[in-house]
């Protein structure tokens, strides 16, 4: 998520500088042509072209306001993880009690609560390296994309691998057979369950306490269901292909139409249409370009939903309430981005 208050003209520059050339050529080629060579059949009317132009502005505010809508969902999964993540810190803390009757020795409430709150945030660890895995239709592969890359970092591709975050908060059996599944975060709240189970066997919970806790492992469920399906489910390709290639042919129209309307002011107008012409195609072609840069919330670009931030927010708040003194700070924006 781009963390400044306004998006710096000198990124957008940067993001869009390669169209733009394009743009300055495909508006250059035709106007050469029709000023010096005298190629009055390049012309086009312009109504056909404003039909088209109507279109396309059409479509493209469909896949905008789709994309964002992604976005937006995709945040508020998120916000509904860090209140349930907050709930079941409070619970794990102040539910576990030795019950009445309890024989044997005494238990170690303290361990219990420290292993309950490190399962979870091992779990926060998971979903957040899941969500940042690659998939084919994302965009972090394309080359402004990646070169736009240097100036931030995601963590979770460039940490060498999961293991070594895990490790720090599970032992060495748990973060193997963790390792070893096919979907880590749904097989560590499965552990959270046996563990919340263990602690009701060993009459550190009650019926009523143990169903509350689990009742909060479904919620949990739920808010990483939600988050494969917008992971694993991308914006309909037909609807992002079709928009481009609408776009482009927008574009390559809008000089041939721009000809003969420069031409009625005069003869020397008639090489206006190269600046007028790159600055609606630019226009066009960057409403196109954020919406295709909202559509995948989870890849990790400067627009996303920054969850290494949030989980690490989430982090500080259930150390803070277990009282650990060894509190991480919270994560700062590189390059105005914040992860």
């Amino acid at each position: 998520m781009h963390a400044g208050r306004h998006y710096p003209l000198k990124h957008v520059i940067r993001w869009t500088r390669r169209e733009t050339a394009a743009f300055a050529v495909i508006a250059a080629a035709p106007t050469v042509l029709y000023a010096l060579y005298g190629c009055t059949w390049l012309t086009v009317p312009w109504l056909p072209i404003a039909l088209i132009g109507t279109a396309v502005a059409f479509i493209t505010g469909f896949k905008n306001n789709a994309s964002y809508a992604r976005l937006w969902e995709a945040r508020q999964i998120w916000g509904g993880i860090v209140n349930t993540s907050r709930s079941f810190g409070v619970m794990a803390c102040d539910y576990l009690l030795e019950e009445p009757g309890h024989s044997g020795p005494a238990p170690d409430l303290q361990a219990a609560r420290d292993g309950l709150i490190a399962r979870h945030i091992a779990w926060l660890t998971a979903l957040r390296f899941q969500l940042r895995e690659p998939r084919a239709w994302e965009n972090m592969g394309l080359r402004h994309n990646v070169e736009y890359r240097r100036h931030y970092q995601i963590p979770e591709r460039d940490s060498d691998y999961l293991g070594i975050e895990l490790g720090k908060l599970l032992t060495a059996a748990d973060c193997a057979a963790i390792l070893g599944s096919t979907n880590p975060a749904a097989q560590l709240l499965a552990q959270q369950s046996h563990a919340i189970r263990g602690l009701r066997e060993r009459g550190l919970l009650s019926d009523y306490r143990h169903v509350d806790l689990t009742r909060v492992l479904v919620e949990l469920y739920e808010h990483q269901g939600k988050c494969e399906r917008l992971k694993n489910f991308p914006y309909p390709r037909q609807f992002a292909t079709l928009n481009l290639l609408f776009v482009w042919l927008f574009i390559v129209l809008v000089p041939l139409g721009l000809l003969q309307e420069f031409q009625k002011l005069g003869d020397g107008f008639v090489w206006c249409t190269i600046p007028a012409s790159v600055v609606v195609a630019w226009v066009f072609h960057t409403m196109d370009k954020i919406g295709e840069s909202s559509e995948n919330p989870f890849e990790g670009g400067p627009n996303d939903v920054p969850i290494t931030a949030i989980a690490r927010a989430i982090e500080i708040d259930l150390r803070e309430m277990l009282g650990h003194p060894d509190v991480p700070p919270p994560l700062q924006p590189r390059g105005d981005i914040l992860m």
